[in-house]
């Protein structure tokens, strides 16, 4: 009798086993194309390309991480230069510009940011009317492809024209100020010293300064 509810057993316990193998398996079935498909949560977005942070970003001109090769190499930005304006000891000359070319900057990143979304709705909206054409496709991401650098090229840009109203002690205070660790691998934009000229070939002055 014991043998027999020993196999009973046995044979119960596989049973339990099989059926919570097979519960799994139906569970992972069922969830697998939702896990499979990222995209079906991005529907309800307005332009389907751009989130609706990225759309406020370009429209609003911000960097988005565009000039990350600038300022991880020692090349300021404006805006974050007025951050950190006090640690840095600007002279009212040098605030001054520094303030113009952050509009500057942030005027012409506004005016292509909102060409690139004005782009990126097209493109959306010609692929919701159905029927777009492969030519249509190349005029559109091929313009949206060069506003894109475009865009860049301001960000990274004037990176390179704050750098030239610095001076080597301000950027290293930049660089702390900031949070970087250490030189910034010998870049220019570290160690050159170009912060004794302006963009403009001027000596920006540096009136109650002490170094």
């Amino acid at each position: 009798m014991r043998t027999l509810f020993t196999v009973e057993g046995s044979i119960m316990h596989r049973i339990f086993r099989f059926s919570g193998w097979l519960v799994v398996g139906i569970a992972l079935a069922v969830a697998a194309p939702v896990a499979a498909n990222p995209y079906s949560e991005l529907q309800a977005r307005e332009i389907k390309a751009l989130s609706a942070q990225e759309t406020e970003d370009l429209l609003e001109g911000r960097g988005m991480g565009m000039a990350l090769p600038a300022e991880l190499h020692g090349y300021p930005g404006p805006m974050h230069v007025l951050e950190v304006a006090d640690s840095l000891e600007l002279t009212p000359e040098q605030r001054r510009e520094t303030e113009r070319l952050f509009a500057a900057m942030r005027e012409q990143a506004r005016d292509l940011g909102r060409r690139i979304v004005e782009r990126e709705r097209e493109l959306d909206a010609r692929f919701a009317e159905g029927g777009i054409s492969s030519a249509t496709i190349e005029s559109l991401t091929v313009e949206i492809g060069e506003l894109r650098g475009r865009l860049r090229h301001v960000h990274l840009s004037y990176h390179l024209e704050m750098d030239a109203l610095l001076d080597a002690e301000q950027k290293a205070r930049y660089r702390e100020a900031r949070g970087y660790q250490g030189e910034s691998g010998g870049s220019p934009g570290a160690h050159s010293g170009g912060g004794h000229h302006d963009h403009h070939g001027h000596h920006p002055g540096r009136e109650g300064h002490h170094h």
